[in-house]
Order: C-alpha cells, then sequence, then structure tokens
C-alpha cells in the first residue's frame, strides 16, 4: 500500500465531504451552516490543492484544476460571509446565506469532479 496515494485520497474524499456537509440543508437558513465548517472545507481544500502539485501527468492536472476550481469558490464564499457579517453588518440574510451555498456548491461540484478522476485513476492502474 502506498502511503502518499492513501493520504491524497483521504485528503480529496475529506474536502468533498466537508463541502457536501455545509453544502446540505435549505439555501436560506443560516442557521443550517456553520461557519466553521466552511472554514475547514476550506482549510482541507487548500490541503489538497498542495497534494496535487508535483504530479507531471494528464490527469493530474486535471485533478489541480477541480481543486483550484474548489479553492477560489471556498474563497469566494468565505469572503461572501466575511463581508456580510464583520465589513457591511447586513449580517447572514436569506439573499446573503444564498449567495455562500451556492458558490460552496460549485466548489462541490469540483470536488465531485476529482472524487470522479481519483476513482477512474485507480480503475486504470494495472498490478
Amino acid at each position: 500500500m502506498n502511503l502518499e496515494k492513501v493520504i491524497f485520497g483521504f485528503f480529496i474524499l475529506l474536502a468533498a465531504t466537508l463541502n457536501f456537509g455545509f453544502f446540505i440543508g435549505d439555501i436560506a437558513k443560516p442557521e443550517l451552516h456553520n461557519v466553521y465548517e466552511l472554514f475547514a472545507a476550506l482549510v482541507v481544500s487548500l490541503i489538497a490543492t498542495a497534494l496535487k502539485f508535483g504530479d507531471r501527468t494528464q490527469i493530474g492536472a486535471v485533478h489541480l484544476s477541480t481543486s483550484l476550481v474548489a479553492d477560489l469558490q471556498l474563497i469566494a464564499a468565505a469572503v461572501t460571509w466575511a463581508m456580510a457579517v464583520h465589513v457591511t453588518g447586513v449580517g447572514m440574510t436569506p439573499h446573503v446565506t444564498s449567495s455562500v451555498v451556492s458558490l460552496s456548491g460549485g466548489a462541490l461540484f469540483a470536488n465531485i469532479v476529482s472524487v470522479v478522476l481519483l476513482i477512474a485513476e485507480t480503475l486504470m492502474l494495472r498490478r
């Protein structure tokens, strides 16, 4: 068993599941979407991105691309949340919450593509 591949797969799946956990729930109810879960999803996604650097294959490039998209979406969601709560003082209205959750949904889609790539890459391995 290759420990590097285990860690790689672990962080890809953890990023997807944390993002899913944040995303699930009524899109307009902020009490169903925890800021710490968004933060954890962002941190794990950034770690997964760092692990994808150095792979010089075509599938590695697509892995990195999906991870960068997820990072960008989650950063935008976190900035939207922070702006609404700490800068403008509007708070987490249904409109702001739906924007944050929608951005995390884009990241979730990118994470799902990454998981599918991981599964496809694993199935293509020959012993």
